[in-house]
């Protein structure tokens, strides 16, 4: 097996991932300075899962004798109001899941695997970050602008028992 191929791929999963995690890190602030803890909760927590995924990336990657590009994939959307940040988050995890189903096949077909494996964990993960947000946008729809302003209800009391 010629591990150049999957290591690149890897790779762009690495630039995919830290792209994520800069963009949720981004509305996760913005959502918590607009009030909306448990949206800015969501997205920070989906993050974390992200940064969890550039570590095991990054382990196969060293496994493989590759190095790792620790390089963004674009730039920050500056993306502001909860519904559209509920969209491109949505938008983004069905970007990554075609990606990564694509780059499972061309590990396959490389005989690699493990990396094969590991884009197919991801395509998991991927998918139920999906699931959160459109189910969150499915609320939205359902119950309107009086679901975004339950969001911020329980702020306060969060806040003082810190």
């Amino acid at each position: 097996m010629d591990s150049s191929k999957s290591i690149e791929l890897l790779n762009a999963a690495v630039a995919d991932e830290l792209q994520a995690v800069h963009q949720y890190m981004y509305w996760h602030f913005h959502l918590d300075d607009q009030g909306f803890g448990p949206l800015a909760d969501l997205v920070k927590r989906i993050a974390i899962v992200e940064m969890t995924h550039i570590e095991r990336i990054a382990e196969r990657i060293l496994f493989l004798k590759g190095d790792v590009k620790m390089v963004a994939g674009g730039e920050v959307e500056a993306v502001t109001e909860p519904e559209d940040i509920l969209k491109r988050g949505a938008e983004m995890e069905q970007s990554a899941v075609a990606m990564y189903n694509k780059f499972a096949l061309q590990c396959s077909e490389n005989a690699d695997s493990a990396s094969k494996q590991l884009f197919e964990t991801l395509v998991n993960d991927e998918e139920g970050h999906f699931d959160q947000y459109d189910q969150q946008l499915d609320n939205i729809k359902r119950f309107g602008p009086s679901y975004l302003a339950l969001q911020s209800f329980g702020r306060g009391e969060a806040g003082a028992a810190e």
